[in-house]
């Protein structure tokens, strides 16, 4: 669990960074910042979330069935400051993480009330501001509590990002998270200019500069309006909880990653819509009893959600559009059920046993009939957990856990090609499994200090990855994973914290293929470290720093990425009027690194009809500054 106070002490360019207080977990961006992060996790390169499952205030994030990719987990409407903690899991060992959470989970909880209302706003270079406030007050037998805010970012492009989003939240609640309700209504807004990754080619050979663009007109807009609520009661026999919500989403993108590769004359700029609205909810129990006479409990849930959605793929030049390569309805839906038994044997001995099953049924009304059709699927999954422990203030843990993500609806109906290769005309699996196991322990003998090395595999039937010329995910072959993770988290004295954490892993595809058996865009080392400082009074400030370690771009790793070291620091000092200070200097060595690599065939005005393979990389940007002038009243 990470508060919402250690998640805001440190210094980010965008608002999904502040998920890399996940040890391990690496966020970055290859396009404008309007659009879904890049998410790094235990040796998968996890695109924009297909196995990395992020839910905000009980609501999911990522979008299945997506026009751009499965999964797609757009967090550009979080507001970190808001955030009152944040609960994460590794692997697919617990039975409230269903699709897309075989890497990890994350769940996100925003506060009910704030102690003292916010107002602050942030200048910075490339033409960065920001503003925001949040408010919270006794209405009647509860609380009211507001949030708004605005940004606007052009960054160091040559064709400005021109990023204008607002941002807006209402809750209101009575009693606690135990006993208690609030309802919450979200919207947001946002639209952008995006570059894109580039070739090097075009760099070294003079045709743009390094934050130079080979399409000024890429980029979309984007929205999304939520209302949700939960409840939940406790009493002697245990906790009752329910959430339900309903979101409105909607995104336009124009991406051009190949050029002039299969259209000479107009250029290969595509435009995904998507439309949709989902709603869902769920409804748990926790019964507090005894086995024998030792301490146990059950935990019972159902959870179930629909997506309505319109997906759509056209062929565009500058915006304007060419032609239709699909245009589809669907209507996907699911339920879950699970069971959890926690039973303390021992002082020194705890196990979890539990099991979940998942049902997913798709409605996919092509524009073309062939594609058209209904699928069905059905995947059950054990979780079991053993935690012994402590002796001599560590514990040692086991987990064993199965898995799924489910593939885009449209791929499992499909029969013929859509002059698209978003999916294969061979029919995708709904449901793909996976398998995870890990072994470790945590340490806490000197005081202050929490550490722990976990050993972990993960077996996939079926590996989704990006494809370059698509901008988009496609299922391939089956792989695995194993590798070791070290995580530390010191806390000094009061006011000082350390922390570090490394993941090395080792990615195969599982099966044979003369092409090789490296899987694209795996990171074999990850690690991070940083010192936190700072009391309610007086100097605060944070320094971090992030390894995103070289990975293999394609099968034979004969051509690899670089690594990206960045360095990001923060100082503020808290007035005791109630407002502060702080500067942040992003990429503090001004490292020309890159925040994403991709190998694949793109060609430029002038080349050979079937273009030239080589490396895409969108850049780190060069230092920047960022004052923030805040006020608690």
């Amino acid at each position: 669990m990470i508060s919402g106070a250690a998640l805001n002490s440190r210094p980010v360019t965008r608002p999904g960074e502040v998920l890399e207080a996940v040890p391990g977990l690496i966020v970055t961006q290859h396009s404008g910042e309007g659009k879904a992060n890049q998410y790094f996790l235990r040796g998968f390169n996890l695109d924009h979330g297909t196995d990395i499952a992020l839910t905000v205030d009980g609501m999911p994030v990522n979008m299945r069935t997506h026009a751009h990719g499965q999964g797609y987990a757009d967090l550009n409407f979080l507001i970190p400051e808001l955030v009152g903690g944040v609960e994460f899991h590794k692997g697919p060992y617990f039975v409230r993480d269903g699709d897309f959470a075989s890497a990890g989970s994350v769940r996100i909880d925003y506060l009910d009330k704030t102690e003292r209302n916010l107002a602050l706003t942030t200048f910075g270079s490339f033409g960065y501001k920001r503003a925001l406030t949040i408010a919270s007050a006794p209405l009647g037998a509860g609380t009211l509590l507001v949030a708004g805010e605005a940004q606007i970012y052009d960054g160091p492009w040559d064709v400005p990002d021109r990023l204008r989003k607002v941002n807006g939240v209402a809750r209101y609640s009575q009693g606690t998270q135990l006993d208690g309700f609030s309802v919450t209504g979200m919207a947001y807004a946002g639209r952008w200019t995006a570059t894109n990754q580039i070739p090097e080619r075009a760099v070294s050979e003079g045709i743009i500069g390094r934050f130079g663009t080979l399409n000024p007109t890429d980029g979309g807009d984007t929205s999304r309006f939520s209302l949700s609520g939960r409840w939940s009661q406790s009493d002697e026999g245990g906790v009752t909880r329910a959430s339900a919500y309903v979101i409105r989403y909607q995104m336009s993108l124009f991406n051009d990653f190949t050029y002039f590769l299969n259209n000479p004359i107009d250029g290969d700029q595509f435009h995904q819509v998507d439309q949709r609205i989902l709603g869902g909810g769920e409804v748990s129990r926790v019964f507090k009893g005894d086995l024998f006479g030792l301490p146990m409990e059950n935990e019972i849930g159902v959870q179930t959600r629909t997506d309505s959605i319109r997906v759509g793929l056209f062929n565009t030049a500058q915006r304007r559009y060419l032609s239709t390569v699909l245009d589809d309805r669907v209507l996907e839906a699911s339920g879950a059920f699970y069971l959890d038994n926690r039973v303390r044997w021992t002082d020194w001995l705890r196990t979890s046993v539990g099991f979940r099953v998942d049902t997913y049924y798709a409605d996919v009304a092509s524009d073309t009939a062939a594609n058209s059709g209904k699928a069905r699927d059905s995947i059950a999954n054990p979780k079991l957990g053993l935690v012994l422990g402590p002796w001599f203030d560590t514990e040692l843990f086991v987990n064993y856990g199965g898995g799924f993500h489910s593939n885009d609806a449209r791929g499992v109906t499909a029969t013929v090609d859509p002059t698209s290769s978003l999916f294969n005309t061979t029919r995708s699996p709904f449901l793909v499994p996976s398998e995870g196991y890990e072994v470790g322990f945590r340490n806490r003998s000197i005081a202050g200090l929490e550490t722990a090395v976990t050993l972990f595999r993960l077996d996939f039937a079926s590996e989704n990855l990006f494809q370059g010329d698509t901008g988009t995910t496609e299922p391939s072959r089956p792989s695995r994973r194993f590798g070791v993770e070290w995580t530390n988290h010191y806390t000094v004295t009061p006011w000082l914290a350390l922390d570090g954490d490394l993941t090395l892993t080792n990615a195969r595809f599982s099966s044979y293929d003369p092409v090789g058996n490296r899987i694209p865009e795996a990171p074999t080392v990850i690690a991070a470290a940083g010192v936190t400082f700072g009391e309610p009074l007086g100097w605060f400030g944070s320094l971090r720093f992030r390894y995103f370690g070289p990975r293999p771009l394609i099968e034979d790793n004969s051509v690899r990425s670089k690594p990206t070291a960045l360095l990001n620091g923060r100082i503020g000092y808290n007035f005791d009027n109630g407002f502060s200070l702080s500067l942040d200097i992003l990429n503090l060595t001004n490292a020309k690194a890159d925040q994403i690599t991709y190998f694949y065939t793109s060609r430029l005005p002038g080349e050979a009809a079937d273009g030239v393979a080589d490396r895409h990389f969108h850049p780190v940007e060069p230092t920047a500054v960022r004052l923030t002038l805040a006020g608690r009243f």
